[in-house]
């Protein structure tokens, strides 16, 4: 009896332990699927600065390391010249 007892102990351990894995949906079926391309050009000391951060930062993935650094400054300057329901002199 004490051996049953101690084995839906770990059934039970065992059980909250292990996490479950979320289901990524196909790249094809995502709902944001990135279609529009943009290229520029940088000059010989941009490219040597550009690949001595991503070589410092240890950065794998160009393209997504664009994309954020341009969105976040996108959207920080939206968000700073967004109209105010206050002007910020009174606050």
């Amino acid at each position: 009896m004490a051996n049953s007892k101690y084995n839906i102990n770990f059934v039970v351990y065992k059980q909250v332990l292990m996490a479950k894995k979320e289901k990524h949906k196909p790249i094809n079926s995502r709902k944001t699927l990135r279609t529009h391309h943009h290229s520029f050009s940088l000059n010989e000391l941009e490219d040597k600065a550009l690949y001595r951060y991503l070589k410092k930062y240890k950065i794998a993935n160009k393209s997504k390391f664009f994309r954020e650094v341009v969105m976040f400054e996108v959207i920080s300057r939206l968000e700073k010249n967004s109209p105010t329901l206050f002007e910020n002199e009174n606050l």
